[in-house]
């Protein structure tokens, strides 16, 4: 199945939806494997505490949104040279395949999605794969780019809160898969994101 916004699995492999929102090929970290070793797996009461650690690690992210098309589109250099697009983009690419894998663990024990991301990676290496990713945001309208930015972050919190506690927060991997993507993303990227901010002033 190809989605308006990328690739993504073939309809045979497509799982039912958590929600309404459209979902497909994301970011993995910079070395996704690496990452899930250095990741430490949280303790927590239930599913909702995750959450709220999350969604209070996404806000600062959220002042990406109110800048202006144009300041959103000039490179930083002290980012990488990484416009506030790009990173928007990168950070929602994870949200994406998070909600695939999330959308597979509401109805199976396992992931298929995960494994086929985590092949592909392994396969084409982070170089491309990044590449390609890239080109597919940047393919978006800023309106498109907006509108997800607003939605999709909501969309997976929605989906894991559908999921057994078994098949992800008690799963020492799927758990430590979700915050790579998630809480343990946004801390990679928090000094990206005070230098766009610092930036557009």
């Amino acid at each position: 199945m190809t989605t308006e916004y990328g690739r993504w699995l073939a309809p045979a492999e497509a799982p039912p939806r958590c929600s309404e929102g459209e979902w497909w090929s994301g970011a993995r970290p910079p070395n996704p494997r690496a990452a899930t070793t250095a990741y430490h797996l949280g303790m927590y009461l239930d599913a909702l505490e995750l959450l709220d650690e999350e969604r209070d690690a996404w806000r600062p992210f959220e002042a990406l949104a109110d800048l202006t098309d144009e300041r959103l589109t000039v490179p930083v250099e002290a980012a990488h040279g990484w416009t506030g697009r790009q990173l928007m983009g990168h950070l929602l690419s994870g949200h994406e395949v998070a909600l695939a894998v999330a959308t597979e663990l509401a109805v199976n024990e396992t992931s298929p999605a995960m494994e086929r991301v985590d092949a592909d990676w392994d396969a084409r290496g982070g170089e491309v794969v990044n590449a390609e990713i890239d080109s597919t945001w940047a393919a978006l309208s800023m309106d498109e780019l907006r509108g997800r930015f607003a939605t999709l972050p909501g969309e997976l919190r929605a989906c894991l809160t559908v999921v057994p506690e078994s098949r992800w927060l008690k799963h020492s991997d799927h758990q430590r898969f979700f915050r790579s993507e998630t809480t343990a993303h946004y801390e990679d990227h928090l000094a990206d994101l005070a230098a766009i901010l610092a930036e557009a002033g």
